[in-house]
């Protein structure tokens, strides 16, 4: 019963990932899709590039907070249901995975900074801060959001295990991290080629 419990979860928490803000505000927005401009990625980066800053907001804090909802809410129900830490952390990893490939839009989703840091604020605070913070640091510094975020996947596990140790929870983070690299794979091209969009810029592919 407890595994179809810790599946249900996982499953919800997917589910939840899968609504892709990008989409849902630029529609109400009467905002064109954010696959059709720009990078063609659904996140709030992209959205900026439409001059529309307020969307751009918008995406940024519900693809943060369906990260963070997804883990409160398995936390709130795991005395209930008797899920343990791996429970917890997969319902953030299916979250962030439901981001990237999306059930509610052909699987077409965004590279999933935002989620993840929702995410690792819900399993752990200063994790979650440490990481934002050097997204932050990088991004105020160089004006590249791709940089900011592969800078802050590669030193999140390290914050991880430095704060936290490993475990489960440190394999799932580690996952996260190699995931959101690997769809950062064409910024990291054009970083090394010097066509990256910095942020702001409306109109580069990347």
């Amino acid at each position: 019963m407890e595994s179809v419990a810790s599946l249900l979860a996982v499953l919800l928490s997917y589910l939840l990932g899968s609504i892709s803000f990008a989409v849902v505000v630029s529609k109400v927005m009467g905002l064109p899709d954010p696959h059709t401009y720009g990078s063609g990625n659904p996140g709030a980066t992209n959205v900026l590039r439409s001059g529309n800053k307020t969307a751009a907001l918008l995406t940024l804090i519900g693809d943060a907070v369906k990260g963070w909802l997804a883990v409160f809410l398995v936390q709130q129900c795991a005395q209930r249901f008797g899920y343990g830490e791996i429970t917890v952390a997969l319902s953030g990893l299916a979250a962030f995975v439901g981001h990237l490939f999306p059930v509610f839009h052909r699987f077409q989703g965004g590279k999933g900074v935002a989620t993840a840091a929702g995410v690792l604020l819900a399993i752990h605070p200063w994790l979650g801060l440490a990481t934002m913070l050097t997204w932050l640091i990088i991004a105020f510094f160089f004006r590249y959001s791709s940089l900011a975020a592969l800078v802050a996947a590669v030193f999140a596990p390290f914050y991880q295990v430095f704060l936290f140790g490993t475990g489960g929870t440190g394999l799932v983070v580690l996952v996260m991290s190699a995931l959101l690299i690997w769809r950062h794979r064409q910024n990291i091209a054009n970083l090394m080629a010097g066509k990256e969009s910095r942020i702001g810029s409306r109109s580069r592919k990347g």
